[in-house]
């Protein structure tokens, strides 16, 4: 009787903790604050947080505690989760400022993007929609044909996707929950409490608390694992991935199950009459506080884009936001908390999430509205002014629908999270079909190369082109159709022969998708003249006997070592009479696990391709090297599909598209007996780089030419190469 008593006793304790826990935390608020803050800097390419992405680890750590804790309290008061309710108030919260985001974004895009990316927007703005954004951004991390594309307005709204999901998943995790624990205590759907102990040898309450967090943590702990090993292969994809994400948001969810008594013992006020330990609670939550506060400032300014992230080091942001919330969940006043709570932080954490919404289409927009680049300072003036309409859209649209008294029916509210929804894909479909067309461009008509020699270029109009502006990203040429250009997670190159396949003589093209790009021509020349080509080319590669990064894998790119070993062992095996080697001169190249910058990277790059020439030149084949080619400063295709009256506007200089390192050039220039082969003459004229050259478009996605012009180089280059015996 004396242990039933004290259970029950500790029972109502436990119940009246929860009761003076306060539903809203100023602090929290201000911690979004600081979350946006991050954000933002980072967007506006502020120098010193080169980590402000984890600004948005933050928010997901807020929300799984937000959101977990809501749902406990229906549940311990109800017996129940409503699905419903609860699906009915995210969307009366979150779709109706989402939505007049997307569809002004869409407006915006009519207004200021060519037509190709107005395609590409509405197709995002479908995704946003649904949800669905950090699955395209994935999907795009691990397309090498994406890699230089343009930024979506739209794409800081993968985050959002990521809270979604979990929003769907875990009301329906915590009904399980809940449907096991009724089984336990014998059946019944009555409100969990306290006193209610049921077959429990601990209050009920706490055991429906133990086995959510039993759930949550195998789920954040898998989750996890899964972040670390996942950001070790494909970064890119790990960024964006909710599997990856998902641990983030159940820290914060079992911060939320930990009963207020345990926080009260943990970090008790003083005069509660606790003991000696409640003089110190307020210091010991301070000090956890901005313990916290400086590991995720830590993070911001010393991470970068090179950092595995989300996993390990998300680690640091996430425990250091939850140290932050967790010095809160005490009666003990602190002074970070009350910092974090201060008026100007508290009313930007309030408007954060409009705020968050609308700061990166200004960033990508207001410099298209005055066609020219802003500087980090005008940046930060972009970034802050976003502040206007996310007051606006939190007073206009936010609060009156998350108040109105006529949504607050259920069906009502998921109407109108419907109609979002449909408004939303509806207007994009309308900024698809508002792009206009233009006709493909016959063989006779579209003559590239050969139209160099004409007066009238470089061209400044056409009625017709090849390819089309939206097939120039898949115009890549058979090599590259039939998967001969080796993927980044492969360490090998298939057996890809063209031209005559049962010559006696041999031309190998060996490099990355620099050098890969001449394989149309190559193909045709190589046929003429009966030799037998063999590619051995991979994907963002260099044949350079150096260590690069990988931008879209965000790591080290170990398999590019061990493809070019197995590729230099193949080139012996075939003992070519000609070898043709190139590569992308723009690398990031790795020593003693640091990535080298700017000229030292370039050295570095250069070094490297002058041992690989020297082993090239050891197997006794004539050896020849491609130097690389312009980079225009602009997605070439989404510029020619507005812009076909006037293609003038889509050419850039040579100083322009120059302006790097001319690494394989200066390579070549160690060694009189290897020949090379400069594509300037035949990609610019007088100055100028032209994106259309003979009704052809010469750029197919960044700086690779597409197949459809280097198919026009065919002659000029038979004329570079030498004759094989």
């Amino acid at each position: 009787m004396r242990i039933e008593r004290e259970q029950q006793e500790a029972a109502r304790d436990d119940e009246r903790d929860e009761r003076r826990r306060p539903a809203f935390r100023p602090d929290v608020e201000g911690l979004r604050a600081v979350a946006l803050g991050l954000v933002l800097l980072y967007h506006a390419g502020v120098p010193w947080f080169p980590g402000g992405y984890v600004g948005v680890d933050v928010f997901f750590v807020v929300s799984g505690f937000l959101i977990t804790g809501l749902l406990l309290r229906e549940a311990e008061r109800h017996g129940k989760v409503s699905l419903l309710r609860f699906y009915g108030r995210r969307a009366r919260r979150l779709l109706p400022a989402a939505a007049v985001v997307v569809l002004a974004v869409c407006l915006a895009a009519v207004q200021w993007m060519p037509p190709l990316e107005r395609r590409n927007v509405a197709a995002d703005a479908v995704g946003a929609a649904l949800y669905a954004t950090n699955w395209q951004q994935a999907g795009r991390a691990v397309d090498y044909s994406a890699a230089d594309a343009e930024a979506s307005p739209l794409q800081h709204y993968w985050s959002l996707a990521v809270e979604e999901q979990f929003y769907l998943a875990w009301p329906l995790l915590v009904l399980a929950v809940l449907w096991t624990f009724r089984k336990v205590r014998g059946g019944g759907k009555k409100p969990v409490r306290a006193g209610d102990t049921g077959r429990a040898p601990l209050p009920a309450r706490f055991g429906l608390r133990a086995r959510l967090a039993v759930v949550l943590g195998a789920l954040a702990a898998v989750s996890f694992a899964h972040a670390v090993r996942l950001s070790a292969e494909e970064g890119g994809v790990a960024y964006f991935s909710t599997f990856t994400r998902g641990w983030e948001l159940a820290v914060g969810g079992l911060l939320a199950l930990v009963p207020a008594a345990a926080w009260r013992r943990a970090l008790p006020a003083a005069g509660t009459g606790a003991g000696p330990g409640a003089r110190t609670g307020a210091l010991a939550a301070g000090a956890l506080a901005a313990a916290g506060l400086a590991a995720v400032a830590y993070a911001g300014l010393r991470f970068d884009d090179a950092t595995r992230f989300p996993g390990p080091w998300g680690l640091l942001p996430v425990l250091g936001t939850a140290a932050v919330i967790a010095a809160g969940c005490g009666p003990a006043a602190h002074p970070v908390a009350r910092l974090l709570s201060v008026p100007p932080l508290r009313y930007a954490g309030r408007i954060s999430y409009s705020w968050y919404l609308w700061h990166w289409p200004a960033v990508v927009f207001v410099p298209l509205a005055l066609d020219r680049e802003l500087s980090v300072r005008w940046m930060l003036v972009v970034v802050a002014a976003a502040a206007l309409p996310a007051a606006l859209t939190h007073r206009l649209v936010e609060e009156p629908v998350r108040r109105a008294r006529v949504l607050l029916p259920t069906p009502r509210a998921l109407a109108v999270g419907a109609a979002c929804t449909t408004a939303t894909v509806l207007v994009a479909a309308g900024s698809w079909i508002s792009a206009p067309t233009i006709a493909l461009a016959s063989a006779e008509q579209a003559r590239g190369a050969a139209a160099l020699a004409d007066e009238d270029q470089p061209q400044k109009s056409a009625k017709a082109l090849r390819p089309l502006p939206e097939k120039a990203t898949d115009d890549r040429g058979k090599v590259h159709d039939d998967g001969c250009l080796a993927g980044q997670q492969e360490t090998e190159s298939g057996d890809c022969a063209y031209g005559n396949k049962g010559g006696s003589d041999t031309v190998v093209l060996f490099g990355d998708s620099h050098a890969m790009q001449y394989s149309p021509a190559l193909e045709k020349i190589t046929e003429r003249r009966g030799l037998r080509l063999v590619t051995l080319t991979k994907s963002a590669c260099t044949p350079a006997q150096v260590t690069v990064f990988n931008n879209q894998l965000q790591r080290t790119y170990t398999e590019c070592d061990e493809w070019r070993d197995n590729a230099l062992d193949r080139i012996e095996e075939e003992d070519p009479d000609l070898i043709i080697t190139g590569t992308q001169d723009v690398k990031t190249v790795v020593e003693d696990g640091k990535r080298l910058g700017g000229k030292e990277s370039a050295k570095a790059h250069q070094k490297g391709y002058e041992e690989t020439m020297d082993d090239l030149l050891g197997t006794g084949a004539t050896v020849l090297t491609l130097a690389d080619n312009p980079y225009p400063p602009e997605d070439i295709p989404s510029c020619v599909s507005g812009a076909v009256r006037d293609l003038e506007d889509c050419a850039f200089s040579e100083a322009d598209g120059y302006g790097y390192e001319p690494v394989s050039a200066r390579a070549n220039a160690k060694f009189d007996e290897v020949g090379l082969i400069d594509p300037k003459p035949v990609m610019c004229k007088d100055g100028t780089c032209p994106a259309v050259i003979g009704n052809v478009i010469v750029y197919r996605n960044g700086a690779h030419i597409t197949a459809s012009y280097m198919e026009t180089l065919t002659d000029w280059l038979d004329g570079q190469l030498p004759r094989v015996t």
